[in-house]
């Protein structure tokens, strides 16, 4: 209730009694604060406004020592704002001024002589930090932005929402449905690469990939920001140019033989990612190519060995795609190990970002811009150095041939022995 004015300024104070429900986190009894006004009508919105914040902060100071710990989390931000202050990790409150720490400190409240610890766990930052993955970070958005669905009609409300569910699946298929605080540049870098892979194999625009990009920088933004989850995300410079399709330099012959072929090189790598990669070297495939073979696809008992790219449950990425590459040297070698096929990247398209992790971390990419498409830039290179001629360099790698066709190409035996030439 509001009391009549009892301040020399005539300023009205609220006065209301604690409800029993919140005897065990509050123990005062009755509430009693000036409102800085001695207008009724404003009085009577500030003292609204004011119990409100009230409720909701012994709401969440009894949650806090009953339920899992991502709900104490979210519980300790509330409790942090209720007392003026962002909740923050302890080791950010303690980087961060002194003059901030001790008044979060002093801010502590002290019931019967002892400091209230739920409130010193939410404005000290010591409550643990479960994570939020990002399968939950999306389920958190749709209830942050649900205003933005109203006046829509059903047809309406999905087409808005499929193309950010989409985004957000495409990332977790590449990177795994991770924390969103432990989302690296690397990450996001990973992912940045798998479209580039996809527009160059499926000839898509620039557009596609930024749409994917803005809606998972979005989800990412708006999460962090109305969840006070004070994170840094890395999520600048990442779009593409439109119309500009993003050409990888091709690894060297020198680097190719002396660092990603060297003795136990590639050991830490698990078997299928190393078969496929391995594959590559000299046949040029395109990644999602390798990792879609079927056992029916790999021969290696025939006079010449080799493998077929086919639509052989999947689609090929153009017409031209469907071929036929003998295997030589070390991809020879792959495929004998992995004459089964890789099940376990026929429908995962975290490959890439596998083996380029892989890569980056073990010291094996040749500059900054290297990634695993790289590998089938340096075995189109090694064709062209060759001097192998444009029709069959464009049918051992499946790109369209900028004039007629005549006749039906290169034998089997032919094409084996030019890769033979430039195999590793």
């Amino acid at each position: 209730m509001l009391s009549k004015p009892r301040t020399k300024k005539g300023t009205i104070e609220v006065r209301r009694r604690v409800p029993a429900r919140y005897a065990s986190v509050e123990p005062r009894k009755v509430i009693w604060v000036s409102l800085g006004t001695d207008s009724v009508s404003e009085g009577k919105g500030k003292a609204d406004a004011f119990w409100q914040h009230h409720i909701q902060m012994w709401e969440a100071l009894l949650v806090g020592d009953t339920v899992i710990a991502e709900q104490r989390l979210e519980a300790a931000r509330e409790i942090a704002q209720a007392r003026g202050f962002s909740y923050l990790p302890i080791r950010k409150v303690v980087e961060g001024p002194v003059e901030d720490l001790l008044q979060r400190v002093e801010a502590v409240p002290v019931r019967k002589g002892k400091p209230d610890m739920v409130s010193a766990r939410a404005l000290l930052g010591t409550v643990p930090d479960v994570g939020l993955k990002l399968s939950k970070a999306l389920d958190l958005f749709w209830e942050l932005t649900s205003t933005e669905m109203i006046g829509k009609s059903t047809d309406q409300a999905r087409r808005a929402k499929n193309p950010v569910i989409k985004a957000i699946n495409n990332f977790i298929e590449v990177i795994g449905d991770k924390n969103i605080a432990s989302i690296s540049r690397d990450d996001m870098l990973d992912f940045r690469q798998w479209w580039a892979e996809r527009l160059e194999e499926e000839d898509l625009t620039a557009n596609s990939a930024n749409k994917d990009l803005g809606h998972l920088g979005k989800v990412l933004k708006r999460v962090n920001e109305l969840k006070r989850l004070n994170l840094d995300l890395p999520l600048g410079g990442l779009k593409f140019k439109q119309d500009e399709a993003e050409r990888r330099p091709p690894f060297s012959v020198d680097w190719i033989r002396k660092k990603i072929l060297a003795p136990s090189a590639l050991k830490g790598l698990n078997t299928e990612a190393r078969c496929i990669l391995l594959g590559m070297i000299n046949t040029g495939y395109r990644p999602s190519e390798g990792a879609a073979l079927l056992p029916a696809h790999i021969h290696l008992d025939g006079k010449v060995p080799h493998i077929q790219i086919l639509p052989d449950g999947r689609q090929v990425k153009t017409k031209n795609a469907k071929r036929v590459i003998p295997l030589t040297g070390i991809s020879l070698e792959a495929l004998r190990e992995g004459r089964g096929g890789f099940p376990r990247y026929r429908d995962n398209p975290s490959l890439s970002a596998t083996i380029n992790s892989f890569l980056r971390e073990n010291g094996l990419m040749e500059t900054e811009d290297h990634v695993l498409y790289s590998m089938r830039h340096a075995f189109e290179d090694r064709l062209l150095a060759a001097g192998v001629d444009e029709r069959i360099r464009r049918d051992l790698m499946g790109h369209r041939l900028d004039r007629e066709r005549y006749g039906a190409g290169a034998s089997l035996e032919q094409a084996h022995a030019l890769v033979q030439r430039i195999a590793l």
